[in-house]
């Protein structure tokens, strides 16, 4: 048997978790600009988690589901559960206690 393996494409994951940093980076460099912007550490840390997490999940689906469809339809869901909790941190949109509120 032939011991040479296909090298993995791994374009895309970078390309994804590059897009993860810039939108991360965001409120680092707005916050060098304006005091409007105030995150914490614990900010860039649940940020990050988010971000990065919800990355890896949506790649893990594309690697593994061969069904369009449902490849389509997994990445949708987590996209957003993803834009659902990022909003409700941000501004309370359902009022729990994870919003301060």
């Amino acid at each position: 048997m032939n011991a040479v393996s296909k090298p993995a494409n791994n374009t895309r994951i970078v390309a994804i978790l590059s897009i993860a940093t810039a939108l991360l980076l965001t409120p680092l460099i707005a916050s060098q600009f304006t005091n409007e912007v105030r995150w914490t550490v614990f900010d860039y840390l649940v940020a990050g988690a988010l971000l990065y997490g919800t990355s890896l999940a949506v790649e893990f689906v594309m690697r593994r589901v061969t069904n369009k469809g449902k490849r389509l339809l997994f990445a949708g869901v987590m996209l957003l559960a993803l834009f659902v909790i990022w909003a409700e941190l941000a501004v309370g949109l359902f009022g729990t206690p994870l919003a301060g509120s």
